[in-house]
């Protein structure tokens, strides 16, 4: 049991210590942002975050129970 709780304890300080390599080694590194509205692909293909979708299905069922 100990064993299998240090392995796992080393494979995660590996994963941390590789996800933190970018802010160390690249000069002025951040992390990017993980937003669907800040990926270019998604944004050429007009795909947004399901929170604007559901804004902008709300707006568009206000609007016709409006008219």
């Amino acid at each position: 049991m100990i064993k299998i709780s240090l392995l796992s304890m080393l494979i995660i300080a590996i994963a941390v210590a590789l996800m933190c390599v970018r802010l160390f080694v690249i000069k002025d590194g951040t992390i990017k942002s993980q937003h669907i509205k800040d990926n270019p692909y998604l944004k050429s293909k007009n795909i947004h975050c399901v929170l604007d979708q559901d804004r902008e299905a709300r707006a568009r069922k206000k609007k016709i129970n409006n008219d």
